[in-house]
């Protein structure tokens, strides 16, 4: 199926940008805004799923709606993203649907970078990488921490890399033909639900393709302790996906929880051991947190060689609070 009418002459496809939207008041004119912009000469427009938001995100809607025929609402009573997503591509449409956040603002060529891929690769959907991008010194740090191996693995969506082949990718631009084959986004995922819905694409025979050329500018959580709850529901949501799908699991999924569980029973023993006086189980014990402290440190002063000293000393706690929450969410599960 060709898509891209760059190399075909026929018009390019309609572009359908589905987008969950939920207390996102201060920067959905932004995110629309940037969509409605984009340099994409096919006809589009944007879903909005509005869910249950208690500031005025549901007048900033009815508002660019009333604007802007391109803009259609639907209702997502539970406010849950994957609920939100489905209720849009239920009614969208055209062929080709582009899944957006209500913070993100997508560059002005996403759309017709996305959609040139898809038709140059045969892909059932392509995406690209998360840029973590932070305001303050702290957000700045975590943004450093999401774009580092040590912070979240190899990830291509995170770190970059070569185009290609992909286990899953930031947001994503589908064949409508791959979601209706594969049934959409399935709506008991809280979280994880691109990465559950792109292992069904590739078990069904499709790709899932990555490409570096598409970039979409994330803002990072603001505090430690917001910070700690979306890793905590991370780990909790791909501790399900694993539970589901075991042969997903990998040595890059393991490694905060068998952390987290070295590094706390490390620490018990190193105590008991110095309550004992018995300096060799104490020793024995505080080597599991001496070495997570050391491999911290070394990417604490790898990161700092290009980060302002104050945005690089938040990165020890940051790095922490990411392996930690996003392990003890894997141990305990999702609800």
């Amino acid at each position: 199926m060709v898509l891209d009418a760059g190399m075909s002459g026929r018009s390019r496809p309609g572009v359908s940008v589905v987008m969950p939207v939920l207390d996102e008041g201060p920067h959905l004119a932004e995110a629309v805004d940037a969509i409605l912009s984009s340099e994409y000469d096919g006809p589009l427009e944007v879903v909005l799923a509005l869910g249950p938001s208690r500031d005025d995100t549901d007048d900033v809607a009815r508002a660019l709606a009333a604007a802007d025929a391109r803009v259609l609402l639907v209702s997502n009573p539970s406010g849950r993203t994957a609920s939100g997503l489905n209720a849009a591509i239920a009614t969208a449409s055209y062929d080709v649907i582009a899944r957006v956040d209500g913070h993100a603002i997508i560059p002005s060529d996403y759309l017709a970078v996305a959609v040139r891929t898809l038709d140059e690769t045969d892909a059932d959907n392509v995406g690209g990488v998360m840029g973590a991008e932070g305001v303050t010194e702290f957000e700045q740090a975590v943004a450093a921490a999401m774009r580092s191996w040590f912070g979240v693995g190899g990830a291509a969506f995170h770190i970059g890399g070569q185009p290609g082949p992909a286990l899953t990718v930031y947001l994503g631009c589908f064949r409508r033909s791959a979601l209706e084959r594969c049934g959409g986004y399935d709506e008991s995922m809280v979280r994880a639900q691109d990465w559950e819905l792109n292992h069904r694409i590739r078990s069904s025979g499709g790709t899932v393709w990555f490409t570096p050329d598409l970039h979409v500018t994330y803002r990072p959580r603001p505090s430690l302790g917001a910070l700690a709850r979306q890793y905590f529901e991370y780990g909790r949501w791909r501790r399900e996906v694993a539970q589901r799908y075991p042969e997903t699991i990998s040595p890059r999924y393991l490694a905060p929880p068998i952390t987290l569980i070295g590094v706390a029973a490390g620490t018990a023993l190193g105590l008991a051991g110095v309550a004992a006086r018995r300096p060799a189980i104490a020793a024995l014990g505080f080597a599991a947190p001496a070495a997570y402290a050391t491999a911290t440190a070394i990417a604490t002063a790898k990161a700092a060689r290009v980060l302002p000293w104050r945005v690089a000393r938040h990165l020890p706690a940051v790095f922490a609070t990411m392996h930690s929450s996003w392990g003890a969410g894997f141990l305990l599960g999702a609800r």
